[in-house]
């Protein structure tokens, strides 16, 4: 897991050959650009654009993922995505779905809380469980993001 400000991105370009593309559409992305699928390299790489608000710590759902690494980007607003290493995510509650590239799990006893307010990113690897879209002091309106990587 990684957590900077877009305008450090560049530090991370050598983890992933695609990481370049992924973070030169952040760049550029436009603030009235729809929610939905991004194309930028086919299904090796795309973004989801969403809006949402974000949910009380209650409703933290833990998951992970396989086939993709997530660059969870904050256009606007602002969240919490609790973190943790997926080896101490032991109970599923949703088994893996591959057309999806998903799986769920009961909370993990401790996590790590990344604070993600506009401008932020963080990068959540296969081994990375995590929960997205939690209220980060107050319910926000958030614009984020998710732009998938192949592992």
């Amino acid at each position: 897991m990684i957590t900077d400000a877009l305008a450090q991105s560049h530090r991370y370009l050598n983890l992933s050959p695609r990481f370049a593309a992924a973070f030169a559409f952040l760049q550029q992305l436009s603030p009235t650009q729809p929610d939905g699928r991004c194309e930028i390299d086919g299904d090796n790489c795309f973004a989801l654009v969403q809006t949402y608000q974000s949910k009380p710590l209650a409703q933290a759902k833990f998951e992970a993922h396989r086939q993709y690494t997530d660059i969870q980007f904050i256009q606007t607003g602002r969240e919490s995505i609790l973190w943790a290493p997926l080896a101490t995510l032991m109970q599923v509650t949703e088994p893996y779905v591959a057309e999806r590239d998903i799986a769920f799990f009961a909370n993990p006893p401790q996590w790590t809380p990344i604070n993600l307010q506009a401008g932020d990113f963080t990068i959540l690897f296969p081994e990375d469980g995590h929960a997205p879209g939690v209220e980060l002091g107050f319910s926000s309106t958030v614009r984020k993001v998710v732009i998938k990587v192949r592992a």
